[in-house]
């Protein structure tokens, strides 16, 4: 990890027996972790281990059964609106509008973060550069390639530079090369003092965070470094530990 453990006041995600049940089913089953401000936290699981209830109810979508949580010195229960207006989130399956342009698609997103004038003008300037998106920030983002929307979407993101940024499997179906960069990114916002909490199915991937987690069934079987992990497992690899723990799962996907 880049930086020292820090006190309680000063974690940007701190959770505390967090449960969340849909009828008898228990979907997140009293899960406790915290995660350092300007730490890459990864939380990993299988299709079905409950990852996806509990990113919900830390970005203020889903309230919690029981439990305690607080994201960004924020409780998830009295002030998930503030949550939400507060985070960067970044999802695979929907993070920018096709029939937009990325120009359009920056200031949407810049007026619903309360950015406006010359700042959000400078915003997209600095966007469209660092993307390398100049040449087509009048074009729309349907016909721009997965790895170019990705990295806009990124960036849109940590637009109104949050302190948490959450990203849900946000390199799922770009080449290797492509997500080698998108973790460069991570990194550069990472060592600006962003916390980034990420889900991804690539193994590899969960080798560059500080820290991850492994979700099974609803709880947490596995916290800590990669390095930490694959001691504990005595496992060459992440991907290892993950078959190793998800072998015990009794859930299936969903």
């Amino acid at each position: 990890m880049r930086k020292g453990r820090l006190t309680v006041a000063e974690w940007a995600i701190q959770t505390t027996n967090l449960t969340r049940k849909f009828g008898d089913f228990t979907a997140v089953d009293n899960i406790s972790f915290e995660v350092e401000q300007g730490e890459i936290f990864g939380f990993l699981g299988a299709n079905g281990a409950g990852k996806t209830t509990a990113m919900k109810m830390l970005t203020g979508l889903l309230i919690p059964t029981s439990g305690e949580a607080t994201v960004s010195g924020r409780n998830v229960y009295t002030q998930a609106e503030s949550i939400k207006k507060n985070i960067g989130y970044m999802s695979q399956k929907f993070s920018l509008y096709d029939d937009l342009t990325v120009e359009e698609n920056i200031r949407f997103y810049g007026g619903i973060y309360g950015i406006s004038g010359e700042i959000l003008l400078q915003k997209i300037n600095e966007i469209v550069q660092a993307t390398d998106l100049s040449e087509v920030r009048k074009t729309l983002v349907k016909s721009l390639p997965i790895g170019w929307k990705q990295k806009l979407a990124f960036s849109i993101a940590i637009l109104h530079q949050p302190k948490i940024v959450f990203l849900d499997e946000p390199t799922g179906g770009v080449d290797p090369v492509t997500r080698r960069q998108f973790w460069e990114k991570i990194y550069e916002v990472a060592d600006q003092g962003i916390t980034v909490f990420v889900t991804t199915h690539y193994m590899d991937e969960a080798e560059y965070c500080d820290r991850i987690s492994i979700m099974v069934d609803g709880r947490i079987d596995a916290l800590g470094s990669p390095q930490k992990l694959k001691e504990e497992f005595e496992a060459p690899y992440i991907e290892d530990v993950f078959i190793q723990l998800a072998r015990s799962a009794e859930r299936g996907d969903g």
